[in-house]
Order: C-alpha cells, then sequence, then structure tokens
C-alpha cells in the first residue's frame, strides 16, 4: 500500500512537472520553425532557428535592447541591495524615536500602485530634461531612479537583520571600527544570503520591467528587452518564430541568475520569514 502512495505521488509530480515545464520547452521548439508552424501548433523541432536568429540580431535592436536591459539590471541591482540593506540594517540596529512610524509609513507606500504615481515621475523627470540632459525623458538613468528602492526591501532587509547577532556590532565597536565600517566588514559578509535572495528579486524585477520603460524611454536606442518583445508582437503580420526566439533569448540570464544563486535564495527567505 504504501509503495502504490508513493507511486501515485510520483506520477503527480512528474505531470505538474510536465506542465509547468512545458511552456519553456514549447517556447524553444517554437524558436526553431516558422511563425505558420508555430501558429499552427507544431511541436516537433525544426530547422529555421538560424534564420530566426539572423532575422533577430541582423533586422533588430537585439544587441542594443540586451545592452540596455543589462546596464539598467545590474545598476538597479547594486543600488537597490546598498540602499535597501542600509536602511534595513538602521531601522533594526539603531534605537530612536518616531523610527517605527516612519516604518510602518514606508509599509503604506506600498499600497499605492506604480500607476499612480507614473505621471508626476514622468512629469518631474520632464522637467530636469532641459537642465540635467543625463537624466531626463529618455534617459537610462531615468529609467532606473524610479525603481531602485521600494519599501519591499527595506522590509526585507530590516526583517533578515532581526538573525543578524547584535554583539558583533558592539564588538565591531571597542575594536574601534566606524558605524560605516561594521556595516561593510561585518555586517555584509555575514549576511551574504540575504543579499544573494535580494539580488535575485531586484535582478528579475528590473530585467522584466516593462511599465516604467515604456513610458519613459522612447528612442529605439533606449529600447529593453520587453519593449523590443512587445515591438515585435504589435505588427501587422508579427514573425512568431522571431518571438519566440527573442523571449527564449530574454529568459536565459534571469533563469541563469535564479539557478546559480537558488540555494542561497531559498536561505535568504526563510531568514526573513524566521525573522
Amino acid at each position: 500500500m504504501r509503495k502504490l502512495k508513493r507511486i501515485g505521488v510520483y506520477i503527480f509530480l512528474s505531470i505538474a512537472s510536465l506542465v509547468s515545464i512545458f511552456p519553456f520547452l514549447w517556447m524553444i521548439v517554437s524558436m526553431t520553425n516558422k511563425s505558420v508552424d508555430v501558429t499552427q501548433g507544431r511541436l516537433l523541432p525544426g530547422s529555421y532557428l538560424f534564420e530566426n536568429l539572423t532575422v533577430l540580431f541582423d533586422s533588430v535592436n537585439m544587441v542594443t535592447a540586451l545592452v540596455n536591459s543589462t546596464i539598467i539590471a545590474l545598476i538597479t541591482t547594486f543600488l537597490t541591495l546598498l540602499i535597501g540593506s542600509l536602511a534595513g540594517y538602521g531601522f533594526e540596529i539603531y534605537r530612536t524615536p518616531g523610527k517605527d512610524r516612519i516604518f510602518n509609513i514606508l509599509l503604506l507606500s506600498m499600497m499605492i500602485p506604480f500607476a499612480a504615481i507614473m505621471i508626476p515621475l514622468y512629469r518631474m523627470f520632464g522637467g530636469v530634461s532641459g537642465t540635467i540632459p543625463f537624466l531626463g525623458i529618455d534617459t537610462l538613468a531615468a529609467a532606473i531612479l524610479p525603481t531602485v528602492i521600494t519599501a519591499f526591501f527595506i522590509f526585507f532587509f530590516r526583517q533578515n537583520t532581526k538573525m543578524f547577532a547584535k554583539e558583533l556590532v558592539e564588538a565591531g565597536r571597542i575594536d574601534g571600527l566606524s558605524e560605516l565600517g561594521i556595516f561593510f566588514r561585518v555586517y555584509l559578509p555575514t549576511m551574504k544570503t540575504t543579499y544573494a535572495a535580494a539580488a535575485i528579486i531586484a535582478f528579475m524585477n528590473s530585467w522584466n520591467n516593462y511599465l516604467w520603460p515604456l513610458v519613459v524611454l522612447q528612442s529605439p536606442e533606449n529600447q529593453t528587452i520587453p519593449l523590443l518583445i512587445s515591438n515585435l508582437g504589435a505588427g501587422y503580420s508579427p514573425d512568431y518564430g522571431v518571438i519566440m526566439t527573442a523571449i527564449v533569448i530574454a529568459t536565459l540570464p534571469t533563469a541563469l541568475v535564479f539557478f546559480i544563486m537558488q540555494r542561497h535564495f531559498v536561505e535568504g527567505m526563510m531568514g526573513s520569514m524566521k525573522g
């Protein structure tokens, strides 16, 4: 009876795994076929992979979009980790009046949808377009700054900092380290799993961000991968083979980052839950 139960569990998990991975497998197969084969639901690999790649990299700004997305994602991830961890560390380590009230106000900001603040943000960046060229509309900086830090990452780092041994802070002060020295030389190496988990979330959010770059990035030279894929599908007769090829290429960086840091991601998320 126990063996039958175990077999049933394995069969169920196998079916669930197949259903979960099927869309990605279908994309990989579709990138090797012509557009007409994709629309007909062909499930067998074809011989048009190199043709699709040629069209994608020769006729479309794929390389430019990859470079732009990489720059935006890396800078956003770095600044998010730095600012979010500094804020979360400060909220948890230092005891100041009104700290919890300020933190609660930050948490309330999570209830405001980004669409509600897009117009004020657009007007703000539009106002500095003439005075600060690299910070105005249609610049990568304008796409990066509004997404650098959110209340979620401050909350995430504060929760994980609850697991941080406060005795290490006192030991660092006794050894003569400055407050920033304690943060960079004691706290940061100790919380590697937390940084890994936050890095995965921040990188994926930035890489897949569509709405704000769509509003603020207007020239083809500054478009990102999600914008490129959207433009490929907006034509009068979209080439679905090329679109599937672009989607697979766009998926690989986030999948690679997640699988490399998967163990640290789980440990970091568990630390946040325990905190």
